[in-house]
């Protein structure tokens, strides 16, 4: 296995779509500070915008980026059909596909890093006060782990995808409606704690100094937990798409015309 995610981490070098994830992280810390501009009284400190920047990330940027890469990753060997010659060797499907999903959280929490990088360089641009050291490593540990926390929350949505030819751009869609769907969910606790995109901003407390806002980080790790167990039944209930695709079309019997 350690092999398979070597190799899925080397394949990497040659995939021009995860540019596409780090202008995405761009996109969530533009969009962010466009927000700044809006003249509302809003007081704006360094925490406070990386609150921001997390509510983008989480409701409308990540959820459909990294779906959309992962599922793009697992989707090139059948475009490049280099899948036929990949299963030649002793390895079954489920197990291609659980590397390829592994190399997906380490690019999470890789766009995290990015994503930090670029929220702390605007901060300091646009000269926010607050912008201590301890402020910057606390900022960079919840954007980082929300990323990967982000990832198993779409985890089923992936493995569904992987299951249809071509499902990395259905699933990309899936997920940022599925994102979406978390600020509907944010305005009720329990629900938030329940449904595992906002569960994952239960797991690095966000504005957990709020007295409105009460994460139960039980229930978001229970959340976070059966996303997962979702996702491993799906991968490992999965079959080769090519092959399931040709199984079918085998089974087709062209019958005679005439007598």
């Amino acid at each position: 296995m350690l092999v398979t995610i070597k190799t899925e981490l080397w394949k990497l070098k040659r995939y021009h779509m995860i540019w596409a994830g780090v202008l995405l992280m761009l996109l969530s810390v533009l969009l962010t500070v466009f927000a700044t501009t809006a003249l509302d009284g809003t007081v704006w400190t360094f925490s406070f915008f990386v609150e921001q920047v997390l509510k983008n990330n989480i409701t409308t940027i990540f959820p459909m980026c990294i779906a959309l890469i992962t599922g793009y990753i697992i989707n090139r060997e059948g475009t490049d059909d280099t899948l036929k010659s990949i299963l030649t060797i002793p390895i079954s499907f489920p197990a291609l596909l659980f590397g390829k999903l592994t190399v997906g959280g380490l690019l999470s929490l890789f766009l995290g890093l990015v994503s930090t990088v670029f929220t702390v360089t605007a901060s300091f641009l646009l000269g926010f006060p607050g912008g201590t050291l301890s402020a910057i490593l606390q900022a960079a540990a919840q954007i980082t782990f929300n990323c990967l926390f982000l990832y198993i929350a779409v985890l089923p949505v992936i493995s569904i995808a992987a299951r249809i030819p071509n499902g990395h751009l259905i699933g990309a869609i899936v997920a940022f409606v599925y994102g979406y769907g978390g600020m509907f969910a944010a305005g009720n606790m329990t629900l938030a704690n329940l449904y595992p995109v906002t569960a994952s901003m239960g797991m690095i407390g966000y504005r957990s100094y709020d007295e409105s806002v009460h994460w139960n980080l039980l229930l978001c790790i229970f959340s976070l937990l059966a996303a997962l167990m979702v996702s491993a039944v799906f991968v490992a209930s999965t079959q080769n798409v090519s092959s399931a695709k040709a199984a079918k079309k085998s089974k087709h019997k062209i019958t005679k015309k005439g007598w």
